[in-house]
Parts: C-alpha cells; sequence; structure tokens
C-alpha cells in the first residue's frame, strides 16, 4: 500500500510539493498523512480545512492504484521524497519534487555529476563541442544529464554513448512516450547505460508549462550545468539561472559575437551568471575533479610529482597535443610570465619537451 499512498499524495489536488513536504515533516510517511483526522491535518501551516478535506475525501488512492500497475508492468521506479535512493543533490533544492518516476541504471546520486543544456538548433560548432566535452570527460567517471531535445540535448545524449558515458534524459512528460519520438532510438539506449526520469505521471502530455519543472530537474540534479549553444532566449538560460539559484555551478563556452545561438552563451558570461570555459578540460579543472587523472596521464606524469595545481592545469591543456607559449597561455588562462615559470619548472622535470620555436609537449 505504500507505493500507492506515494502516488496518491500527488494527485491530491492543491496539495504541491511544498504543501506535501510540510506534511511529511508532521506524518513521517504518505500512509500516515492519509490515515490522520482533520483537526491534525489542519494543525499544519496552510493546511485548512479544505486541503484537509480533499485529502480525506479525494480519491486519489483508486486513481494511484491504476498507476502502479503500468509502473509494475514497466519495470519503473518510483522516487519518493524520503527514500534512500531520492537524488540527494535535488533534495536540497527548495522546489524540488516529491516523487520521481524512473526508468535506467544510473546511480542519481553518483559523486560526479554534470548537466548539458543548449539551444535546439545545434550548429556544427555545438556539436563539436558536445563531441569534445565526451570524449574528454568519459574516462573521468562522471554521468552527463540532459533533456532528450532536439539540439544540443540530444547531442550530448549521443556522444555520451559513443563514449560509453552514462546519461539521463529528464523529460516534461511521463514515461508511457518518448517526446520527441525521433529520440526512440537513442532513449532506449539510455536506458541500458544511464536513464530516464520524470516528475509526470504516465499519461502525462509534453505541455508547455511542463518544461520550466522539467529544467529545475535539470539543474538540481548536478553539480554544474554546462551551456554549449543558446539564444538569449530559451530553456537553456532558465536552466542556467535555475542552476545559479541553486548555488550551482554554471559554465559557459563562448561564441562568436554576431551568432545568434551563442549569444546566450556570451550573456551569461558577460553578467557574471556562469563562467567561460574555452575546453572541456577547463571544466575538470574549476571542478577539481582533475586530481585523478586517467591511466595513461597517470602513467605519463607519476603521482609522485609535488605539481601546483596550476602546473596540473597545464598538462591538462596540454594533452596529446603541441602548444606554443602563446596558444598555451590563451587555453589556460595563466599569463605568459606565469607560464613560463611554471613550464620551466615541468621541463626541468622531465615532464615536458620544449621544442624549436617555443613549443611545448609532454615528454
Amino acid at each position: 500500500m505504500s507505493l500507492i499512498h506515494k502516488i496518491g499524495l500527488t494527485l491530491i489536488k492543491s496539495v504541491g510539493d511544498a504543501h506535501a513536504k510540510k506534511l511529511l515533516d508532521r506524518f513521517g510517511s504518505a500512509e500516515a498523512i492519509f490515515k490522520a483526522k482533520k483537526k491534525q491535518l489542519m494543525q499544519i501551516n496552510g493546511i485548512g480545512a479544505v486541503i484537509s478535506s480533499l485529502i480525506l475525501d479525494s480519491n486519489a488512492l483508486e486513481e494511484a492504484k491504476k498507476q502502479v500497475s503500468f509502473i509494475e508492468k514497466h519495470g519503473i521506479q518510483v522516487l519518493f521524497y524520503t527514500d534512500k535512493g531520492y537524488p540527494q543533490r535535488l533534495k536540497q533544492c527548495h522546489d524540488a519534487p516529491i516523487l520521481l518516476y524512473y526508468k535506467g541504471n544510473a546511480d542519481l546520486n553518483h559523486s560526479r555529476i554534470i548537466s548539458v543544456v543548449g539551444t535546439r538548433r545545434a550548429t556544427s560548432y555545438g556539436r563539436q563541442l558536445c563531441r569534445q566535452l565526451a570524449e574528454t570527460l568519459a574516462p573521468y567517471d562522471i554521468i552527463i544529464v540532459s533533456g532528450l531535445a532536439y539540439g544540443i540535448d540530444v547531442a550530448s545524449h549521443k556522444e555520451s554513448l559513443q563514449q560509453n558515458i552514462p546519461t539521463v534524459g529528464v523529460m516534461a512528460h511521463g514515461l508511457d512516450r518518448i517526446y520527441p519520438s525521433v529520440h526512440r532510438s537513442v532513449a532506449q539506449k539510455m536506458v541500458l547505460n544511464g536513464g530516464l526520469l520524470t516528475e509526470f505521471l504516465p499519461g502525462t502530455n509534453p505541455d508547455k508549462e511542463n518544461f520550466p519543472k522539467r529544467n529545475r530537474i535539470i539543474a538540481g540534479l548536478a553539480d554544474a550545468t554546462v551551456v554549449v549553444e543558446a539564444a538569449v532566449k530559451g530553456g537553456a538560460l532558465i536552466t542556467a539561472d535555475i542552476a545559479n539559484s541553486y548555488d550551482r555551478d554554471v559554465f559557459a563556452f563562448p561564441g562568436r559575437t554576431d551568432d545568434p545561438y551563442s549569444e546566450g552563451c556570451n550573456l551569461l558570461i558577460k553578467t557574471n551568471r556562469a563562467a567561460l570555459i574555452n575546453h572541456s578540460r577547463d571544466l575538470l579543472y574549476y571542478l577539481g575533479w582533475d586530481d585523478v587523472l586517467p591511466e595513461k596521464r597517470e602513467r605519463q606524469l607519476g603521482l609522485t610529482l609535488n605539481l601546483s595545481k596550476e602546473e596540473q592545469h597545464i598538462l591538462m591543456v596540454l594533452g596529446d597535443a603541441e602548444f606554443s607559449i602563446d596558444q598555451l597561455a590563451i587555453a589556460s588562462g595563466i599569463s605568459q610570465s606565469k607560464l613560463a615559470l611554471h613550464l620551466l619548472n615541468l621541463e626541468m622535470q622531465g615532464i615536458l619537451l620544449a621544442l624549436p620555436g617555443k613549443i611545448y609537449k609532454l615528454n
């Protein structure tokens, strides 16, 4: 009966997430809420006679029973606000949904999760950034979250799957359908390596008002949100602003000043609502996730070396490529004067090779 009560709580009109959390704080479980006396319910701040009557007299439990059969038949997990499996990052958000429906195998409480958002009209530049992001993050045990929409969303999911990165799609409708339907094959692969997540009951249509709700989950699930390409108006900037309101990190790739699909990213950077990243490696650096390097790089660098944070960042930027000191200064964001000292130190330790023309590469 517990699952029926949990779903039933979300079906009572006028009992939204905020009221449901107050009721849970007082009674401890969804089942106890339905068994409470009207007088007890009315003692809760904001729960008056009308809402109390709706809780006691509604047919929410009967409606919930119908949903349970579909959920069990299709192997859908129900993540309730008080469950251990509920995403703890999301739970920290004041407007977190009381209940989520999930189909997949990715751990929503994984140690490293990022969200990737952007325009539905992705350009080749945006798709290339999605590819770079996935290729760079693949060795670092990270989950990538997005919204399964056209453009940047689906590009990030596809590139994640290509690199065997678990990827989770947050949807603005029920799990009885895929929208857009052309992304069905991608969604099916995501269930096997990642998952599909929604707060909406099966049978819920992808109505316009559901997408801002979906965006808050995308922002709340992750340690950071990355905006790849975005116009000034649209869901990507809404998601970025929500992430900022949650005190989560927001990053954006810059674009050309005359490109309408980079205008939103440039605005986020200009107004200090997002940190600028030139390369996906910058994301690892800023989040402090580059402390454990891929095995290949560990063998090259040696974990016993006492390198500063900036020196580690320089090595991450270099990767397997060759950079001039000018290029390296731009890519790393370190001034040439500081960079020269770091490069000398790395060269003396035998980590870097200095080639003719002040070109540097890993030894």
